[in-house]
């Protein structure tokens, strides 16, 4: 084995990968996607087994443009999942939240108005540590 075999060979197995990964990313899509039929989903499966190649590029080429929205759908929908779980797991209230309890501290009187609005400020900015005003209004 010379060294262009061995080259060959890597060459030959990255492209392997690529090929699995597209015909994985294909069918991930396929089941993915609520708007298109049973029958449909099945007939791009029977197509990618009998012309595997010829059928990843023509889905690449025709379906495309909602594979990449569906899949950012699916990444901002993962995202939020977990920001909720880290918020109810750390305990950290929403903006909507922050600002109520505020707006109570302020009715009740505990709060001055410029506390309030310091407050009101940091929940709106999404700060983790919010400042405290430096002195009490008068």
């Amino acid at each position: 084995m010379n060294f262009w075999d061995f080259v060959a060979f890597f060459f030959w197995t990255f492209v392997f990968i690529a090929y699995l990964m597209i015909l994985f990313s294909i069918i991930g899509d396929l089941m993915r996607d609520h708007t298109l039929a049973g029958g449909w989903k099945a007939v791009w499966v029977i197509f990618l087994v009998f012309l595997p190649f010829l059928t990843a590029l023509v889905y690449l080429i025709a379906r495309g443009r909602g594979m990449a929205e569906r899949q950012r759908a699916a990444a901002q929908a993962a995202q939020a999942d977990a920001n909720s779980y880290i918020r109810t797991v750390a305990g950290k209230s929403s903006p909507a939240d922050d600002i109520a309890k505020a707006k109570a501290l302020l009715d009740s009187g505990a709060l001055s108005q410029a506390e309030f609005d310091v407050l009101k400020a940091n929940a709106l900015a999404g700060s983790a540590t919010p400042t405290a005003p430096t002195a009490p209004a008068a």
